[in-house]
C-alpha cells in the first residue's frame, strides 16, 4: 500500500494533544481597584492619628519655630504682629553667658543619669530574672518611684536633702559627718538633682530590660553552663549581646526624657543657686516665663536646641539599627 506522508506539526505539545488551555492573564493588566468603602474605612482609621499628630506635634513645633524667628513681646504675642528677625534670637542665646554653663550641665545631667539608670536597671533586671521567692513582689515595689507624680517625688527629695531637717543630713550627723548643703550649695545642687532623677528613672529601665531578658531562650544559658561558663561569662557572652536592641531603645527613650527634665530640677533648686543646676529645659522656662519681661523668642530658641538634639540622636539610632539589620 502507498504510505501517505504528512508535513511535520510545529504546534505546541498541548495543542497537538488536543488539550484546551486558557491563555494566561497578561502581566501588565490593570489591578483590581479596592472598593470605595474599604478606602473610606482606611482613611477613617488614619484620620484620628493624623489629627492628633497635627494638633499636638506638628502645630506646637511650628509655633515654637515661629516664636524663635520673631521678636515677640507680651503685646505682640497676643496681637500676633511680631516682626520677623531671622536667626537673631539664636545669636542672642549663643552669646548669652548662661549658654556655656547650661550646655555643660545639660550634658552632665543627661550622661550621668543615663549611665547610672541603665546600669542599676540592668543589674536589678538580671537579679529579678532568677525568679526567686518574693521576686514579683519586690519587682512591683521598685515600680513605685515610676508611678508617683513627679511633683511628689521632687518634693520628697527636697525634704530628704534639706540642710537643717533632712533625713540625709541627719544620717550623716549620726555617722559623725558634717551637714551638706545639698540644695543651696553650687557644688552640690547639680549632684542632688542627678540623684533624684536617677532614682525616678531606674524603674523604667528595670521594666524594659526585664522584658528583654524574658525573650532570651533559657537553653542558651543551659548550654553555656554545660560548657563550663560561669555567671559572669554567661552575662557578657549571652545576656549583654542579645539585649543590645532592647538596650538601644531604652537608652534612646531615656535620653529624650532626660534632655527635657524640668519639673524635678525646678522644684528642687529652680536651676540655682547661681545657675549651678541650670539646664536647657529650665533656662528655656526662665527666659519665657520666669521674668517680668519674658523673652519668648530666645526661650523658644533654647527649646528648639533640645528638639534638634533629640532628633539627631534619634536619627543616629535609626541609622545604627538599619546597619545592624543589613549586616
Amino acid at each position: 500500500m502507498k504510505q501517505t506522508t504528512h508535513p511535520p506539526d510545529h504546534r505546541p505539545a498541548d495543542a497537538r494533544n488536543g488539550a484546551a488551555t486558557a491563555a494566561p492573564p497578561q502581566a501588565g493588566g490593570r489591578k483590581r481597584r479596592r472598593p470605595a468603602s474599604t478606602q473610606w474605612a482606611a482613611w477613617g482609621f488614619l484620620a484620628p492619628v493624623t489629627l492628633y499628630l497635627a494638633l499636638f506635634y506638628a502645630y506646637p513645633l511650628y509655633r515654637n519655630l515661629d516664636l524663635s524667628l520673631r521678636n515677640y513681646t507680651v503685646r505682640s504675642f497676643v496681637q500676633g504682629d511680631a516682626p520677623f528677625t531671622g536667626l537673631e534670637n539664636y545669636r542672642k542665646v549663643f552669646d548669652d553667658p548662661t549658654f556655656a554653663p547650661a550646655l555643660l550641665h545639660t550634658t552632665l545631667f543627661t550622661a550621668v543619669c543615663l549611665v547610672f539608670q541603665y546600669a542599676i536597671g540592668l543589674a536589678l533586671a538580671v537579679f529579678f530574672h532568677q525568679h526567686f521567692r518574693l521576686s514579683a513582689t519586690l519587682r512591683a515595689l521598685f515600680l513605685v518611684p515610676w508611678l508617683l507624680p513627679l511633683i511628689v517625688s521632687a518634693s520628697t527629695w527636697s525634704w530628704m536633702l534639706n540642710t537643717d531637717s533632712g533625713i540625709v543630713n541627719a544620717t550623716l550627723h549620726a555617722l559623725g559627718i558634717g551637714p551638706v548643703n545639698w540644695l543651696t550649695s553650687p557644688s552640690w545642687s547639680l549632684t542632688s538633682v542627678i540623684i533624684a532623677n536617677i532614682w525616678i528613672g531606674v524603674p523604667f529601665n528595670l521594666v524594659v530590660l526585664y522584658s528583654g531578658l524574658q525573650s532570651i531562650p533559657a537553653g542558651l544559658y543551659e548550654a553555656a553552663a554545660l560548657d563550663g561558663a560561669g555567671a559572669w561569662r554567661r552575662f557578657w557572652s549571652i545576656t549583654f549581646p542579645l539585649l543590645r536592641p532592647v538596650s538601644a531603645i531604652t537608652l534612646l527613650l531615656g535620653l529624650v526624657y532626660t534632655l527635657k527634665v524640668f519639673d524635678i530640677i525646678w522644684i528642687m533648686t529652680k536651676g540655682g543657686p547661681a545657675d549651678s543646676s541650670t539646664t536647657f529645659a529650665t533656662w528655656s522656662y526662665q527666659l519665657g516665663f520666669g521674668n517680668l519681661l519674658p523673652a519668648f523668642g530666645p526661650g523658644a530658641a533654647v527649646g528648639n536646641l533640645l528638639v534638634v538634639a533629640a532628633l539627631v540622636f534619634g536619627l543616629v539610632h535609626v541609622r545604627v539599627q538599619r546597619k545592624q539589620a543589613l549586616s
